[in-house]
């Protein structure tokens, strides 16, 4: 009977002390739940730091790339060229970047593909959604920058008003693929497709645009970002 009682409270002090071991165990579990609490939070307000209300932009008034710039990104907000480049260069995959076998990350090789991809996507969208080719074509041929022009010199506009390429360069069918893909899969409207469209055009030109971004803003010009991402 005593070896019985004695067996009990053995167990009951093991069970207190058990117990009593997993409490410091319990708090800091707890005050690592708060720190990540706490971190999601100032990532949510970095990440929004920079963000700008782009569902009433105007595409009509837009009329050269820095006014699509400051239409679809607060560059105001822009006080050096770190600010700039954290507003413009964007990192990680997009959204669609899966369907489109695209990322952020691989400048090149997403350029690569998209603009390899070019012919049968315009075939595609010319042939089978009419009204996404003629969406494309209202906003592409206006000058709002969906073009290479830091390469071949061609201006804010990279198609005709037929829709042919007025350069064939990698950078230019790339940016029309872009386009054209984000009008047919996506629900953005003309304003967010011209804001990715200027995110890639970017990572592509990065120095071409950060600058003109940097001046728009009023800003220093000067940056030491490379010309040009990915060949002509």
């Amino acid at each position: 009977m005593n070896q019985n009682n004695e067996m009990n409270e053995g167990a009951k002090v093991s069970l207190h002390s058990e117990s009593f071991a997993t409490k410091p165990v319990y708090v800091l579990i707890g005050v690592l739940c708060v720190l990540l609490i706490i971190n999601q939070f100032f990532i949510i307000g970095i990440s929004g730091s920079f963000v700008k209300k782009i569902e009433k932009v105007d595409i009509s008034q837009i009329k050269s790339t820095a006014q699509t710039l400051a239409s679809v990104f607060p560059l105001s907000q822009i006080s050096d060229e770190q600010d700039a480049i954290d507003m413009l260069i964007a990192q990680g995959t997009p959204d669609y970047g899966e369907s489109m076998g695209v990322s952020y990350d691989d400048p090149v090789g997403s350029l690569e593909k998209l603009a390899g991809a070019y012919p049968t996507v315009k075939k595609d969208v010319q042939t089978n959604n009419p009204e996404v080719w003629d969406r494309y074509l209202n906003l592409a041929t206006k000058p709002v920058g969906i073009s290479c022009e830091y390469c071949c010199g061609i201006g804010p506009v990279g198609i005709t008003n037929d829709g042919e390429l007025r350069c064939g360069c990698s950078h230019n069918p790339a940016i029309q693929t872009l386009t054209l893909l984000l009008m047919k899969d996506t629900d953005m409207s003309d304003a967010e497709v011209l804001q990715e469209a200027m995110k890639w055009k970017t990572l592509w030109f990065p120095r071409d645009m950060v600058g003109l971004a940097l001046k728009t803003a009023g800003g220093d010009i000067e940056t030491d970002l490379p010309g040009m991402v990915g060949g002509c």
